[in-house]
């Protein structure tokens, strides 16, 4: 009897791969969804923004499920509220960040289609914040980063 190509079981990635409080727990990747959904609990503590720039992308979208806290995401420039409960859906293109701009650690699950990223974008984002010992990271490597992984970084308003 042939074996099937997936075997079948709760949380098959389970890695999770954090930074300064920040942490993303996968429980699915693109290797056990054939390639379908890619899906990772996100764990950001009270008054932490975003450390990666604002971005896009354009061959996926991002969708986010409120489980406890609330974090502020800026959907091209809206601001939007996501507590328990609550899903917002990233389209492609749509340049976005999220911050939390409360006291209490927040944790959302996020959800993309197609899997086109998984946790080696965030393994090599959150070494290069590690390396940056509490400054601020290398701009042009994280942005050589992100473009790799399918991520546009926005361009910053002009000041």
């Amino acid at each position: 009897m042939p074996q099937a190509a997936m075997d079948p079981h709760v949380n098959p990635a389970n890695e999770t791969i954090a930074t300064k409080g920040l942490a993303v727990r996968f429980l699915l990747t693109g290797e056990n969804s054939n390639g379908s959904v890619a899906a990772f609990e996100l764990d950001v503590p009270g008054g932490q923004p975003l450390p990666a720039p604002a971005h896009s992308h354009d061959g996926y979208e991002e969708t986010i499920y409120g489980v406890d806290g609330v974090l502020t995401w800026t959907v091209d420039g809206k601001a939007i509220e996501v507590g328990p409960g609550q899903a917002l859906c990233i389209p492609r293109g749509a340049v976005h960040r999220f911050d939390n701009n409360g006291s209490g650690d927040v944790k959302a699950l996020c959800v993309i289609t197609p899997a086109a990223i998984g946790p080696e974008y965030f393994r090599e984002t959150f070494a290069l914040l590690n390396a940056a010992a509490g400054g601020p990271p290398d701009r042009a490597k994280m942005s050589e980063i992100m473009r790799r992984h399918g991520l546009t970084p926005a361009v910053p308003p002009p000041t």
